[in-house]
């Protein structure tokens, strides 16, 4: 199913006090001598996008399923809105919303169809229901497609009602496992697009992928999971700056190359600065926070310059020194 039913019941008070929608501590999970989970542990606030971000076979599904209640851990523990998690923990399941990789969806019934029906199952009232039902088509892109049999949709389109359908009873935190996969150009946009609004709105939202350019695009925090570890998490820039990687700035530039390079190597975030054939290579930190103080340095030496191109590092080359191999292997 890609939501959970239960009795809803009331905000808790760690949910009032602004501690994590999510917390999970030190999970361990194996298959017979296959350890597939081995002492993850990390938090998610409200609002957060949090991304797994691994091979397949890294443990992400696994890990998700211990924390959406539908998998036991073998030791350690997740709470969810304030709440133990557990197999029966009906209350904590009740603020979830998940969407599993295999699309879970009623394809001899309409687009709506299927939305009421796993909106009854969450014990939703009709009243609110049928509102909430035309909200959340609207939001995924396919009201005009509504009465339509699900069995007609394209895969993307599938998908993308079955993120509608974990959104349905408006999740204090919403699971996405892998849900860009095999999906057509427009609704992956569609739904990169759907999991950024739902962050600005103030949900948490957990987002496993092995696409890099999508955790790079939607995700506050990154978790880089392999054979089943979390090898490191935070920040993209705090993950480049673990292994050592800084912005390229180049600038196109005409003057006195030589001494706009001499004051900027004093600048206190500049790692290296070099004259090209084009104008002005600086290595920084933190780009887009010295920029100013970098153009302002070459502007009191008279320097032209005539464009600024900056090249940010990306997550593949973290991965690469974490893991020793690239995400896709």
């Amino acid at each position: 199913m890609a939501t959970t039913s239960a009795e809803t019941g009331p905000v808790t008070q760690a949910a009032r006090q602004g501690q994590p929608v999510l917390s999970c501590r030190d999970l361990h999970k194996s298959y017979g001598d296959r350890l597939a989970v081995a002492g993850i542990s990390f938090d998610i606030a409200p609002g957060e996008t949090y991304g797994l971000l691994g091979p397949n076979g890294a443990g992400k599904t696994t890990t998700i399923l211990m924390l959406a209640g539908i998998l036991s851990p073998d030791s350690g523990e997740v709470t969810v809105n304030g709440e133990p998690m557990s197999l029966r923990a009906l209350r904590a399941k009740a603020t979830i919303g998940f969407v599993p990789q295999e699309i879970a969806i009623y394809p001899d019934l309409t687009a709506r169809e299927n939305l009421r029906l796993f909106g009854r199952l969450c014990g939703m009232n009709r009243a609110a229901l049928k509102a909430r039902t035309e909200e959340v088509l609207e939001t995924i892109g396919l009201r005009d497609r509504g009465n339509e049999l699900v069995k007609r949709f394209s895969g993307g389109m599938q998908r993308r009602l079955n993120i509608g359908i974990g959104l349905l009873h408006s999740p204090k935190l919403l699971i996405l496992d892998e849900p860009t996969v095999g999906v057509d150009p427009q609704s992956r946009n569609a739904i990169l697009e759907n999991v950024e609004t739902l962050s600005d709105s103030g949900m948490a939202v957990l987002y496993t992928t092995h696409y890099m350019e999508e955790a790079e695009r939607l995700c506050d925090r990154i978790a880089i999971i392999d054979a089943g570890a979390l090898v490191a998490s935070g920040t993209r820039r705090e993950l480049t700056a673990m292994v050592g990687q800084c912005d390229r700035i180049r600038l196109t530039a005409a003057g006195d190359l030589p001494v706009a390079t001499s004051l900027l190597r004093e600048l206190p975030s500049v790692q290296r600065a070099e004259v090209t054939a084009e104008g002005i290579e600086v290595l920084d930190s933190d780009a887009r926070t010295a920029l100013p103080k970098i153009m302002e340095t070459i502007a009191a030496t008279g320097v032209a310059v005539r464009s600024v191109v900056v090249d940010e590092p990306d997550l593949e080359a973290v991965f690469l020194h974490l893991t020793g191999k690239s995400l896709r292997d």
